[in-house]
């Protein structure tokens, strides 16, 4: 069983909404000496997520609910995360 960030954030946002695709990058490697950085990575993560769950709610609202949702891995060493939020139909006219 994989254990890592990516694979709980993963299922994490899988359980919550469903989406028809996602993707979450570990870009920790590049952001060795930064602020948050740690050795052994898992702290930076950029993250796309295509949901129908978005739909009606501004970019602000669908970025709180993924940050609500990871919560615990935010006070567990995860520093920063770069979301990519769209409804399908945003999706489809990218």
């Amino acid at each position: 069983m994989d254990h890592s960030r990516a694979a709980r954030i993963d299922a994490i946002l899988q359980a919550a909404f469903a989406p028809a695709d996602i993707t979450v990058q570990d870009d920790s490697a590049s952001h060795a000496g930064h602020a948050g950085a740690r050795p052994g990575g898992q702290t930076h993560y950029s993250v796309t997520i295509v949901a129908a769950a978005f739909a009606g709610q501004s970019r602000v609202a669908r970025s709180r609910a993924v940050h609500d949702l990871l919560a615990a891995e935010f006070a567990t060493g995860l520093h920063a995360l770069a979301l990519r939020l769209m409804t399908p139909e945003e999706a489809a006219r990218r």
